[in-house]
């Protein structure tokens, strides 16, 4: 009976972990995309992406991605004010012009930019959205796992982005009705830097495109999620930044490393942390098991102590 106690225990403290371990259970699952235009991209079908979102002041200015059910994550340049006057995000949302039966929307209770954003070197081009509530988790709504620190996304690797924003660089308007989705592939930092050189490109990014051109995010498109498939789930790899026009030959969209906030996100974050996934190579997957290992196993014994 003592024995019985003691795993019952151990079971609810497993079921009730707070935090990452709380959101990995449910972050970067999309039960409508059945995948394994943006420029160069296509129409998504509703549901496909339900961790996008769409920012508002007045008509639409950028994209976003929800962490928890509470967070979303986005640019910094998207935000020159703080101010959460008029701001509206819409979650679950496939169409810009017509109604969609599976969002829902929220204000925003406040914005936190990066403090060392850097608006002349797009470093550090980061912020997150507090909603005013949290938001009920539906197959058109959830969140995406985010990248852990120390995450390899190799040279060559199948990256999605998504978003509304102008679909020609040549052309801008109109925007898209319907939410784009374009497949891009992650490119070395090394030729990322030789590309854009002598502006820089800091470890604090990721590039993705093709040296040809025509597939790439574009203006609209800012602060939207650059994800990865990771076995089953969808981890973001980058937060759309900027680039040398769209889809242009030789100069692949940057986007912000998310790897590289994991620390700087979870210090801001209230309650219920985002889940991470530890994107790379066998080991560092194996690394990832042992980091939501180790504090939950700390957890038990020291429950398990209390009991005894």
């Amino acid at each position: 009976m003592r024995i019985e106690l003691l795993t019952c225990g151990v079971l609810l403290l497993a079921l009730s972990a707070p935090g990452s371990y709380a959101q990995i259970s449910v972050c970067g699952v999309a039960p409508l995309n059945t995948k394994t235009r943006i420029v160069g991209g296509q129409d998504a079908t509703a549901g496909a992406w339900p961790w996008q979102v769409s920012l508002f002041k007045g008509g639409h200015f950028c994209g976003g991605s929800l962490i928890n059910s509470q967070w979303v994550l986005t640019a910094a340049h998207c935000f020159p004010s703080t101010s959460t006057a008029n701001l509206i995000v819409y979650l679950g949302r496939h169409t810009q012009k017509i109604q969609n039966p599976n969002e829902v929307s929220s204000t925003v209770s406040q914005i936190i930019k990066h403090p060392n954003y850097d608006s002349q070197t797009n470093d550090n081009d980061i912020t997150l959205l507090q909603l005013s509530s949290p938001v009920t988790f539906t197959n058109y709504i959830t969140p995406i796992c985010l990248a852990a620190s120390g995450s390899y996304f190799p040279a060559g690797l199948d990256s999605w982005v998504t978003g509304w924003g102008y679909i020609r660089s040549d052309v801008p308007l109109p925007s898209p009705q319907a939410l784009q989705e374009v497949n891009v592939p992650i490119m070395s930092n090394y030729q990322c830097m030789a590309d854009y050189s002598p502006d820089p490109i800091t470890s604090n990014m990721i590039c993705a495109g093709l040296p040809q051109g025509g597939k790439d995010s574009c203006q609209g498109d800012s602060g939207g999620p650059l994800v990865a498939k990771n076995v089953t789930r969808w981890v973001q790899a980058g937060i759309v930044g900027f680039g040398n026009g769209c889809a242009q030959p030789n100069f692949p969209g940057v986007y912000t490393r998310v790897s590289m906030y994991q620390s700087w996100i979870n210090s801001q974050i209230t309650g219920d942390q985002p889940g991470y996934i530890n994107y790379g190579t066998d080991s560092k997957s194996a690394a990832h098991v042992i980091s939501l290992s180790v504090p939950l196993l700390l957890s038990v014994l020291l429950s398990l102590l209390v009991l005894l």
